[in-house]
């Protein structure tokens, strides 16, 4: 098992809701439509698939799917939804497991690469996806550049969120590039919050860059977003696409 957090029972069971707003139409739109077209006649594995929040719906676009999934209770929720033929799931970590067969696409989105909390493990992963591309195949992450900017010196925190029923911040381990997600959500009327964290390493878009080297990848593109929005030094976020030499 790799240093990945797994997700209890309890937290799959409200992913969903949780997430609403990001897993509605508009939202995935254009995630789903850059994924397509990367994956073309070809087949598509997500790494750290989840609930299906995208892979559910790539599939029904037509691009046939197989996830890997750390969390039995996640992958449980994903199985109401889709049968296992529909869409295969199979329970291990994005680091080691293998699936049978080659794809076009191999792609791990929502900053879950930062699950991973140490730079070997990352790699692996890395080095996992480019063992099922086929030539030419393509490696996609999304993940959020690390805020530190917003630090000034003797500051640890920073706000991501603070909304009517969700107060979030991150914490900041500089030396071990370990950020702490923290979580203060209001489940009812009573003023009652319910706090969870968790705990990523964070990577930056150039770090990524070689690992990718390591694993025999090319940077082909990198944005802001699935937009297409180009990446700059103020940018939140990037969605960065590797090549597979053919």
């Amino acid at each position: 098992m790799t240093s990945s957090e797994l997700w209890t029972r309890e937290t799959a069971d409200r992913y969903d809701a949780e997430e609403a707003e990001a897993s509605s139409a508009a939202a995935l739109g254009p995630t789903l439509a850059f994924l397509a077209e990367l994956a073309g006649e070809g087949r598509a594995l997500e790494f750290a698939i989840g609930t299906g929040r995208v892979g559910v719906p790539l599939r029904k676009r037509g691009v046939p799917v197989v996830g890997i999934e750390l969390s039995e209770h996640m992958a449980a929720v994903l199985r109401r939804k889709v049968d296992e033929e529909t869409l295969p799931v199979i329970v291990g970590d994005m680091a080691t497991t293998v699936v049978p067969g080659e794809f076009s696409l191999v792609y791990l989105v929502y900053n879950t690469i930062s699950n991973l909390l140490t730079q070997d493990e990352q790699v692996e992963c890395f080095r996992n996806a480019a063992r099922h591309l086929e030539p030419g195949g393509r490696f996609v992450i999304e993940l959020g550049v690390p805020p530190l900017r917003l630090l000034p010196p003797g500051q640890v925190a920073v706000p991501f969120d603070v909304s009517q029923r969700h107060l979030g911040f991150d914490t900041f381990d500089l030396v071990e590039q370990i950020l702490v997600s923290h979580h203060f959500t209001r489940d009812g009327d009573d003023g009652r919050y319910r706090r969870a964290n968790s705990r990523h390493r964070y990577a930056w878009p150039a770090e990524l860059d070689l690992m990718a080297r390591i694993a025999g990848l090319e940077l082909e593109r990198r944005v802001a977003d699935w937009d297409g929005s180009p990446f700059t030094q103020d940018s939140a976020k990037h969605i960065s696409v590797w090549r597979k030499p053919a």
